[in-house]
């Protein structure tokens, strides 16, 4: 299992950035060619989302991607440090059970519609969400 990390100010333009990387690395571990914009947009979607409650609670703090190849799977989480007074511990949301304005707010339904596997764990210091899709077991994350 191969990992790479990034991370990038709140910026929008690093959005584009991060982008790249994440189809670029997704295509070196072999996800497959038509789901290289599902990955695209996915991750586009989750750090749009980290960029704007940075800009908005903590516009100083970096926004962090991990990429990873894992038994078979590209995975993606991007996590940001936008504090939260609702939740008062990190546990996973259930996606099927959330009402429609949370998941329009955030982008979820968009990532969860693209990814084959999300996750999202909001918390008190922010919120990490977690992305999947299938890759081939031989391909390496280089």
């Amino acid at each position: 299992m191969a990992t790479v990390e990034l991370t990038f100010s709140a910026l929008p333009a690093h959005v584009r950035t991060a982008r790249l990387v994440a189809t670029a690395i997704a295509r070196r571990t072999g996800v497959e060619e038509s789901l290289l914009d599902e990955v695209r947009l996915a991750v586009g979607e989750a750090c749009s989302r980290a960029v704007e409650a940075h800009r908005a609670h903590c516009p100083g703090e970096p926004i962090r991607i991990e990429l990873k190849d894992d038994s078979g799977r590209f995975e993606v989480t991007v996590s940001d440090q936008a504090p939260s007074d609702e939740i008062k511990q990190e546990q996973p949301l259930d996606l099927g059970a959330l009402s429609d304005s949370f998941m329009s707010g955030f982008g979820i339904a968009v990532i969860a519609g693209l990814a084959d596997d999300v996750e999202v764990f909001p918390s008190p210091k922010g919120m990490r969400i977690r992305m999947s899709w299938p890759a081939p077991t031989n391909a390496r994350l280089v």
